[in-house]
């Protein structure tokens, strides 16, 4: 199925930048440029139930019907990140 990103689950393969960078400018290989760039989280203080809420909402405004959102989300609390292993 190949790498998701460790935050929003979306697969590493269509991330429409590729790889971000950490701090240093060396690739992340587990986080998408929409959550991640320069080594930081680009949503930063929100918990995992906030993150999928705001994510949920992206897709439907993109057009994606919400139960389809849902679906698609309804994995990130699972994820490294939300679980405290993320950077």
């Amino acid at each position: 199925m190949g790498q998701r990103c460790q935050s929003c689950g979306m697969p590493l393969s269509k991330d429409p930048k590729g790889d971000e960078t950490e701090a240093d400018g060396a690739l992340s290989t587990q986080y998408c440029s929409i959550c991640y760039n320069d080594g930081a989280f680009v949503h930063q203080g929100v918990s995992a139930e906030e993150f999928q809420h705001h994510c949920v909402q992206a897709l439907t405004d993109k057009g994606m019907p919400r139960i389809m959102a849902w679906l698609f989300t309804r994995g990130i609390p699972k994820l490294d990140r939300w679980q405290g292993h993320g950077a």
